[in-house]
């Protein structure tokens, strides 16, 4: 790996100038962090802005959101899409508050205890919550550290698919100051999301050109006549042979027909409906399939029973006839 201390000195400087204001990075209240990164998991950061202020209005504590009816906070997260998030925040606030005294958890391994709480979620919160020098790794930071410390032409760049090995660089990178952990993590996170893209990264506009092994490799593939100045790059302009494996179309369901479309709608139909109501499922059938029919009815219903089992819906009759939003 290159020497780290250059590029964390240049990164940084690049982050203090250029670095995201998000609302988050103005706190480090671990309830207002948690909730941002769970927002954050799959769903892009415009999309979260608001949500992430409605939400905190509405659940300000771990306690408030622990306490909420679950249909709330289901309604509370319409917009934000992959539903079942909603109700893994809430399983956390109430573990939060039955054992932990309403307090995050303050070690790492406490973190990753809690219920749904991966590796990268933990470490996000240990770090921008709790303000240990903590590593974590998304796809941004790895795909960063991996094109500029190791290079992205390289027989180990595959390597760091693999979480541990991702983590084991991602560690090997992190400063040694532990007050500049909380910017280094953020600003990996920035340059991945706003210049080292996965398709088109904009190497002319990066801070980390000269030490980056990806740029380095390219021109070594006499991209560059010896010796010339280097001009702009954008690597999505590199000739063919410049990924390290082939991209191969996987066949794939047209979403609009996949099973977790049709979970989203009929969340939404429940959405819709007033509070506490439940729906027959002739009631929600046609508002997922205008052709729907007496005979589509055991396919909704199971549907509806991968939603109960996941939090996301319960029935309202012994029947299997009706359903309603957890209450």
């Amino acid at each position: 790996m290159l020497p780290i201390v250059p590029i964390q000195q240049a990164l940084l400087a690049w982050y203090g100038r250029q670095g995201r204001d998000l609302p988050w990075r103005h706190t480090r209240d671990p309830y207002a962090i948690l909730v941002a990164e769970i927002m954050l998991q799959q769903t892009q950061v415009e999309r979260v802005i608001p949500k992430y202020h409605a939400f905190l209005v509405a659940f300000p504590t771990f306690a408030a959101l622990a306490a909420a009816p679950t249909e709330a906070v289901i309604r509370a997260w319409s917009g934000l899409g992959y539903n079942q998030r909603a109700v893994r925040l809430q399983a956390v606030a109430r573990v939060v508050v039955a054992e932990h005294d309403g307090r995050m958890p303050a070690t790492l391994a406490g973190l990753l205890a809690l219920p749904g709480i991966g590796r990268y979620t933990a470490g996000a919160l240990a770090c921008f919550a709790l303000g240990q020098a903590v590593a974590t790794v998304d796809t941004n930071i790895r795909r960063v550290l991996v094109r500029v410390c190791i290079g992205e032409l390289s027989a180990q760049a595959a390597a760091c698919a693999k979480p541990a090995a991702a983590l084991a660089l991602a560690e090997a990178a992190l400063p040694a100051e532990p007050d500049q952990a909380y910017a280094w993590n953020q600003a990996l996170m920035d340059l991945g999301a706003m210049v080292c893209l996965a398709r088109a990264p904009a190497c002319d506009r990066c801070p980390l050109t000269a030490h980056c092994r990806t740029f380095a490799q390219l021109q070594a593939r006499t991209l560059f006549p010896t010796g010339a100045e280097l001009p702009a790059l954008r690597v999505a302009e590199a000739p063919a042979g410049y990924a390290t494996k082939p991209r191969v179309a996987k066949p794939s369901q047209p979403f609009k027909e996949s099973n977790r479309y049709f979970r989203g709608r009929v969340v939404a139909a429940l959405r819709a409906a007033p509070a506490g109501a439940a729906l027959a499922l002739d009631e929600i059938g046609p508002q997922l399939k205008p052709d729907y029919s007496a005979a589509d009815a055991d396919w909704l219903r199971t549907i509806v029973a991968g939603l109960a089992r996941d939090g996301l819906a319960a029935w309202a009759d012994a029947a299997q006839t009706r359903v309603t939003l957890p209450r």
